[in-house]
């Protein structure tokens, strides 16, 4: 089973679309396994976006990921990094495809609702960064055996 972190960015708690949000990823059969709503700290913002840092844009994004509240979560499900991946679109809302969450609700790529990790090692080290390890909840749904092959 692989888990992925997901974030509802400032732009996504402010426009009320939290539950929007994660009722595709629960509709799509992703397993929610930790959540908190909480505020981005600068050195939080720093360590998780320190691949960009020196860029142009590094800044701007730190300013806009602690600028308000975010919804951090981990999901889980059989490939769930490329189920969520794909539920959210293409980073640039105008080139996500119709009916993801960033075609149908985004305009423009600074304001693009959510962040998913893009792969296994970056899911891991994100986990990490943003929980601890008991604030993970394994469990089981009673309807999982009708969504997942195991």
């Amino acid at each position: 089973m692989e888990r992925t972190l997901v974030l509802i960015k400032p732009d996504g708690v402010q426009r009320g679309l939290v539950g929007e949000i994660i009722s595709r990823l629960e509709r799509r059969g992703l397993r929610i396994v930790a959540a908190k709503f909480m505020q981005v700290s600068r050195d939080l913002a720093e360590r998780h976006y320190a691949v960009h840092k020196g860029k142009p844009f590094y800044p701007g994004l730190i300013d806009y990921i602690t600028s308000a509240p975010v919804m951090a979560m981990v999901w889980e499900g059989p490939n769930a990094i490329a189920a969520v991946r794909q539920t959210m679109g293409a980073t640039r809302p105008t080139e996500a495809a119709p009916g993801t969450v960033r075609h149908d609700l985004g305009l423009e790529v600074g304001r693009n609702l959510t962040h998913a990790s893009d792969g296994p090692q970056t899911a891991s080290t994100e986990i990490d960064l943003w929980f601890k390890q008991d604030e993970l909840v394994s469990w089981r749904r009673d309807l999982d055996r009708w969504i997942f092959e195991e």
